[in-house]
């Protein structure tokens, strides 16, 4: 895994053809790559939360596996809109490939989670994140066999569908954070 990670955030040209071609189905790429990895921004999210803001332990272990559960949530939804969008963008359409397209750029995002232990890094981790859109960038035209005249439309379409998805993603994530909040004050 951690020759994956380094090859995909150093090397993403050549890396994307070995990804589209090793064969993982969409199992193996959740449980071998995105549970793991996702695990990273919510624990040290939680000790940040914990230590820095010095909110209840508990509070913090609710966030964390609520956040857990929405990043996974998040890339399978994605994963869904990169393939629907497919014919429109004169791409191939295969779900297991959109779903690594989706997990693999996320990488980055993945790796500056552990800044969360501090949380006013929080603008630095988001920009390292935003390196995740030049690997979506760059894994268009390979894992969807995206023709090369039509990635950027369909990459600024599929991030205009994403920020619409990740607001109600973060929408129902407040609204059940706000239930367990109130009975702790």
């Amino acid at each position: 895994m951690l020759e994956k990670i380094k090859a995909i955030l150093f090397q993403p040209k050549e890396t994307w053809p070995k990804i589209k071609a090793d064969g993982e189905n969409f199992g193996e790429v959740l449980t071998r790559y995105a549970v793991p990895l996702a695990a990273i921004p919510a624990f040290f999210g939680l000790l940040g939360h914990s230590i820095f803001f010095r909110i209840f332990f508990g509070f913090s272990l609710i966030w964390a596996i609520v956040y857990y559960i929405l990043i996974l949530i998040g890339l399978y939804v994605e994963g869904i809109v990169i393939n629907a969008l497919a014919p429109s963008f004169g791409s191939r359409q295969d779900s297991t490939d959109a779903f690594k397209l989706a997990v693999y750029a996320y990488t980055p995002v993945f790796v500056a989670g552990i800044l969360n232990i501090f949380p006013m890094l929080g603008i630095l981790a988001f920009l390292i994140s935003l390196y995740g859109l030049y690997l979506l960038y760059l894994g268009l035209p390979v894992m969807m066999e995206t023709p090369k005249e039509k990635v950027i439309g369909y990459l600024v379409v599929t991030i205009i569908v994403l920020i619409i998805i990740y607001f109600i993603i973060g929408a129902i994530s407040t609204a059940i954070l706000s239930i367990f909040w109130r009975p702790l004050f």
